[in-house]
């Protein structure tokens, strides 16, 4: 509802020092609701509204974020309530139970797994050639259908399952890094592995028998010695001439950026590095120059774990209804790390070593870098870039 508020524009207010389980019952508060619950909306006039989705609303359309149509304003509850059918109700057997705040039900989790399942595929497809929901901008229905979902994305949705959904993972992350969102959300961590409902409280077991003092002193500082950290196996590669640091802020900050490429090639270590050309699987079903751009940049802010081993240019050509999208890479390696093809976006690519000792690949690798020149022999104009680094 806050986060509503923020992208619609509409005031509103928190109630301080609110005590769930003491405020709620009170009679002044149950004049207000008699269900107990919260959220509650005092209105300006002295109306109020419960639910969280009606509440929603009702901001939206104080603002007039409710779909620039009849019919954006019906997809937008399409999916409103659409989140309100499996995804949340299977939160109460799937999520609830990981917070404590439902008994775990193997029988119930298990029909709601599959329901999921059969929920979040249906948005990926639906996603997969669009950005947001409705339109070409977030709505209401991002917002709603975002907060339904981050319940899952921190307890069950671990790195195994998002790779079967990678168009909700990246309309996903585009939606909850907006700073309307992280303003009231602000770290969001993707959980690695599934967590599993805390087991029932057992009843107390009959004390042991003490410990010498020395003997359990041991085993404490034992478990209490931090495990060593994983060491990324790039990390590890012998030392490289060239310095990936350097060169960006060579590329940064060179006048003529072909004065960049002649250092890059007098410094590139091709057993320390690897060059990459990347091109779009679906250029054909590429409309509109924003999207194309949105696209594009989707893909680069969800590379920030390869940020310390690489370096990309990702360029556009063509116009309006007919546009592609290609690029070339440096990467750590000799191969391509996991930190770029574990990305969502990674799938919807082919990605193609180049040779560092062809000059017509040398040349094209250039063009990309300079955002000029024939680009290998593209048929498409230039039209724009964005810089991975």
């Amino acid at each position: 509802m806050l986060i509503v508020a923020e992208y619609a524009g509409v005031p509103v207010k928190q109630v301080e020092n609110f005590q769930m389980g003491v405020d709620n019952k009170t009679p002044e508060f149950l004049a207000k609701n008699p269900n107990g619950l919260v959220p509650l909306l005092e209105t300006d006039d002295g109306q109020f509204l419960w639910e969280s989705n009606a509440i929603v609303r009702h901001i939206a359309r104080l603002g007039n974020w409710y779909g620039k149509n009849p019919y954006q304003t019906a997809l937008i509850d399409q999916w409103i309530e659409w989140s309100r059918g499996d995804l949340e109700k299977c939160a109460i057997d799937l999520v609830y139970p990981i917070f404590g705040y439902a008994p775990h039900i193997p029988d119930n989790a298990k029909r709601a797994t599959e329901a999921v399942k059969k929920q979040v595929t249906i948005l990926n497809d639906y996603l997969k050639f669009r950005s947001f929901l409705v339109g070409d901008r977030i709505s209401l229905a991002d917002v709603v259908l975002a907060c339904t979902l981050l319940g899952y994305y921190v307890t069950v949705f671990d790195t195994t399952y998002r790779k079967a959904i990678p168009n909700v993972n990246r309309w996903f992350l585009t939606v909850t890094n907006q700073p309307n969102f992280k303003k009231f959300i602000p770290n969001i961590e993707l959980v690695d592995k599934a967590k599993t409902p805390a087991p029932p409280k057992e009843e107390p077991k009959p004390v042991e028998k003490a410990q010498p003092k020395q003997e359990k002193k041991e085993e404490e500082e034992e478990e209490a010695a931090p495990q060593p950290k994983k060491a990324n196996p790039l990390d590890l590669l012998p030392p490289s001439k060239f310095v990936l640091d350097e060169w960006k802020r060579t590329y940064s900050n060179a006048k003529d950026t072909r004065d960049a490429c002649k250092w890059f090639w007098e410094n590139f270590d091709p057993e320390g590095f690897s060059l990459w050309y990347s091109e779009y699987k679906y250029n054909d079903e590429l409309d509109v120059v924003f999207k194309s751009c949105n696209l594009m940049g989707g893909f680069i802010q969800r590379l920030e774990s390869l940020r310390k081993y690489g370096f990309g240019s990702l360029l556009l050509f063509g116009k309006d209804g007919d546009l592609e999208i290609s690029g070339v890479w440096v990467v750590r390696g000799t191969e391509l790390p996991p930190e770029l093809t574990e990305c969502p976006d990674f799938a919807s690519y082919n990605f193609t070593k180049l040779n560092h000792n062809d000059e017509a690949e040398k040349a094209k690798f250039d063009d990309y870098l300079c955002w000029d020149g024939s680009f290998g022999g593209k048929a498409k104009p230039f039209n724009q870039g964005k810089n991975f680094k």
